[in-house]
């Protein structure tokens, strides 16, 4: 927040040419590609909303509230005065701020509350907007909007929590859901022995009657080993049962109204995304019911591992935007040898290649909302956002933490100091490269999606085929990437080539398509031609840096 009247002149010197503060950001109307991206994809109709909270989520108060949630982190408060185990974990009042406010803006539930051509767009944008000032409180945000395709998989369960879930309103309070105004949830996946092998996973459901399988009642006892926002309602994990393993809806309060026997045993100190609790839960004959069929868990909670990693794509996006704004800020209004950073040849190279790559990051994800919104009714958009949204984790989420540090670079000495977002933006990038499968793990699921099904090799194939025709570099990557996919040696050795040969082919498709020529052409020539050095700030001559750099800014 702007300090009131800071004084300039003090005993020894007088501070000079340093930026102004920040202030209020319209994240919304200063983004021209974000704009531009909703209409073309068919969210035009939720321009409205976005606009509005655009201003909400750009406010000095917001980001104030960020700052405030991310050094005042979550606290583990296991037992009560009395030694009673309550497993409860303490917020600082800002993170439940940020809370109320992406809950009732729809943050997690916009999508499924207008089931219309252009929800998921909306959705991300929605997203986009909101992991620019925080990224703590989309997790859990990530994880009640992702579980909803799950729980419907099992009409029993869906037709009671799905609608806490899609609630615009927000209650910490940490009692029996029926007392709620509100629901959130989470997912515990993850076991230490085995991370995403979760065949590897020793947690065991016993069923609690006669009957078993799919909506029936069983107790889970084991562990799990990263399991984020432990305040939600309630969660989705995997156990084995007879049948094999299977996915379960496991409650913070049994149906009795009893605290269920879930035990937080401690909370992750992490590297960024600091405001969000990430925690290692035991689980002693702990309540839960089976949601899909049994056996049949990974393909149950697929369905919400999808969803995440569509978040971790707009909220990676979200990031790469606001640190190519804080970027521009400072080198707009801070000298160096006698002229405006900004002025200076190279300087305009490094922010104009920052822009491309988050434009291009931005697009791509958009892109994938509108296959989702397509999905239920269209096969070839089904197929292709099941690989699409893979190869956009992969890429976005792995471009993310070098964009946020060329951003922060550019700042010099004061974006590497904590009074500045630049630190916690740094700190938060990296983590979406993680959650919902590392690396290695999205590229392999990239080729099981191409060896189960050729419908999606073929659906992303027709939609790189769309670009065809604007720009010569593209059309060559396209033939050469078509060649490439029908190599079949070494496949596995390969992996992140090809997806990465994948994503950048596919966002210069969509940037020919809807993007300025400038935009497009220089993302061609340097991601698709012989010129790509890696580092920011080596675009050649003739590109349009005033251009690029002119969309790029936030109009402050």
């Amino acid at each position: 927040m702007k300090p009131l009247n800071p004084r300039a002149d003090l005993p020894t010197h007088e501070v000079i040419n340093m930026p102004p503060h920040l202030g209020d950001q319209d994240l919304w109307a200063g983004d021209v590609s974000l704009r531009e991206g909703v209409e073309n994809h068919g969210g035009s109709w939720g321009a409205e909303k976005l606009a509005a909270f655009g201003r909400l989520a750009g406010s000095s108060q917001t980001f104030e509230a960020a700052d405030l949630a991310n050094r005042h982190t979550p606290e583990l408060k296991a037992y009560d005065r009395y030694g009673m185990r309550i497993n409860q974990v303490e917020f600082h009042p800002a993170y439940h701020d940020l809370m109320t406010m992406a809950i009732e803006n729809e943050v997690p539930s916009f999508a499924w509350r207008h089931p219309k051509p252009g929800a998921h767009v909306i959705h991300a944008a929605l997203t986009y907007l909101f992991n620019q000032p925080e990224g703590g409180v989309l997790c859990p945000m990530a994880m009640t909007y992702a579980a909803v395709p799950s729980l419907r998989l099992t009409p029993s369960i869906g037709d009671d929590w799905i609608p806490r879930l899609l609630s615009d309103r927000y209650d910490a309070r940490d009692v029996p859901v029926e007392q709620k105004a509100g629901a959130t949830v989470g997912m515990f996946m993850t076991e230490k022995q085995g991370g995403s092998d979760v065949r590897t996973n020793t947690t065991r459901a016993v069923a609690v009657g006669q009957t078993a399988g799919e909506g029936t009642e069983y107790l889970l006892t084991g562990h799990k080993f990263f399991c984020s926002a432990p305040m939600s309602d309630a969660f989705l994990t995997l156990a084995y049962s007879e049948g094999g393993l299977s996915c379960f809806l496991m409650p913070r309060w049994t149906p009795e109204g009893q605290r269920n026997s879930l035990f937080i045993q401690r909370l992750k100190d992490k590297l960024g995304n600091r405001s969000n609790a990430s925690s290692e839960i035991e689980l002693h004959d702990t309540w839960s019911v089976m949601v899909g069929p049994e056996g049949r868990g990974i393909r149950t909670i697929i369905e919400m591992v999808q969803g995440n990693r569509f978040y971790c794509c707009a909220s990676s996006a979200g990031l790469m935007r606001q640190g190519l704004v804080q970027a521009l800020h400072h080198v707009r209004h801070r000298s160096a040898f006698q002229k405006r950073i900004i002025q200076h040849p190279l300087m305009r190279n490094v922010i104009a290649d920052l822009a491309i790559e988050a434009e291009a990051a931005l697009a791509l994800t958009l892109r994938i909302g509108r296959a989702m919104d397509e999905a239920p009714h269209d096969g070839q958009a089904a197929a292709f956002a099941r690989i699409g949204t893979a190869v956009a984790k992969y890429w976005i989420c792995k471009r993310a933490p070098g964009h946020v540090l060329e951003a922060l670079e550019c700042h010099g000495g004061p974006g590497y100091i904590e009074d500045s977002i630049m630190p916690r933006l740094y700190r938060e990038a990296p983590v979406n490269s993680i959650w919902e499968g590392s690396g290695n793990v999205i590229c392999l699921d990239v080729l099981r999606a191409m060896d189960r099904d050729e419908a999606t090799v073929a659906a992303f194939l027709a939609e790189v085929d769309t670009g065809r025709g604007a720009n010569p570099l593209l059309d060559a990557a396209i033939a050469a990437l078509k060649s490439e996919l029908t190599n079949r040696k070494g496949l596995e050795l390969r992996a992140r080539a090809i997806v990465e040969h994948m994503a950048v082919v596919l966002q210069a498709s969509l940037l020919v398509k809807h993007s300025p020529a400038s935009v497009a052409d220089a993302f061609c020539i340097t991601r698709l031609g012989s010129r790509w050095l890696a580092a920011y700030g080596v675009l050649p001559e003739g590109v349009d840096l005033d251009g690029i750099i002119a969309r790029a800014l936030p109009g402050d």
